[in-house]
């Protein structure tokens, strides 16, 4: 399998998919098997969400695939930045011989695409998922993620762990209060000094720094309140796309809100592959 080379000198496997124009996928294209995969489809997750998007979008565009969460969680940046993040994203491109590209992130992944078209005039097509480009949580994600980090850092018998950008739900959704976290200070120190770098970000200012077509979307319910112990505070990603549709689309988005849709339920393929193919046939497809 073919790598990139990461700006910590660690090498990314990513697979390519399909032919046409090219698309950046920061999903793991290997599916989910065994124990790991039905605990999956208990909470309403696809196990092998990253290969059906591939095979969703790959009779129409160049798919280039790679796990880039698993890939930081085995081996963890000594800093995160949006710079490192862009860094990284640009390398898979130059690796897989893709000069001009879309891009297609969910949650931090979506953050991280929108860092990454600050950054590169190569990018073809932006589609963010479950983080909203204007209103974003940066300081509610800043205090989840510090006391993630020092939940890490105390010794106890791990469990489960959030997602560093957020969390999602299954069905019913997790009580994101009771979790304990599994993972170790390295991995939640690189996703502490992510959000640390993003402590006021500028987002009105960055949107005409943005010149490619651009898609957000999130689910209608994708609000995560954590317990006192994670901060105290409302993880809202759903809020800014429902009430500033006007103010997104008046600075370039195309907005889809996902009907009754959670964290976990808007990542489905079953859930972006309507959204996300017919909106990349329209404005990259050619």
């Amino acid at each position: 399998m073919p790598t990139a080379t990461l700006h910590d000198g660690t090498r990314l496997a990513y697979e390519t998919h399909g032919s046409g124009p090219a698309v950046l996928l920061p999903v793991d294209p290997v599916p989910t098997e065994g124990a790991r995969a039905e605990e999956l489809r208990r909470w309403g997750m696809d196990p092998a969400l990253g290969r059906t998007l591939v095979e969703g979008l790959g009779d129409a565009f160049q798919m280039i695939a790679f796990d880039y969460e698993g890939h930081r969680m085995r081996h963890p940046a000594a800093a995160l930045t949006p710079d490192h993040l862009a860094a990284d994203l640009l390398a898979v491109a130059d690796a897989a011989g893709a000069d001009r590209f879309a891009y297609y992130g969910y949650s931090w992944l979506a953050l991280a695409g929108l860092q990454l078209a600050l950054r590169t005039d190569r990018l073809a097509a932006l589609a963010m998922g479950g983080f909203p480009p204007l209103g974003g949580p940066y300081a509610q994600m800043l205090r989840v993620t510090a006391a993630a980090h020092d939940m890490a850092r105390r010794p106890k018998a791990p469990t489960a762990e959030p997602e560093p950008a957020g969390g999602s739900g299954g069905e019913g959704e997790h009580d994101w209060s009771s979790v304990e976290i599994a993972a170790d200070g390295a991995q939640t120190g690189q996703f502490l000094a992510l959000y640390q770098a993003l402590d006021g970000f500028d987002e009105e200012a960055a949107q005409s720094r943005v010149g490619c077509p651009r898609l957000c979307f999130a689910g209608s319910a994708d609000v995560i309140p954590y317990g006192p112990e994670w901060g105290g505070v409302t993880v809202d990603m759903a809020g800014p796309l429902t009430h500033g549709r006007t103010r997104l689309e008046a600075a370039g988005w195309q907005v889809a809100v996902l009907d009754g849709l959670d964290h976990t339920g808007a990542v489905q393929p079953g859930a972006v592959l309507p959204v996300l193919r017919p909106w990349l046939a329209e404005v990259y497809g050619g």
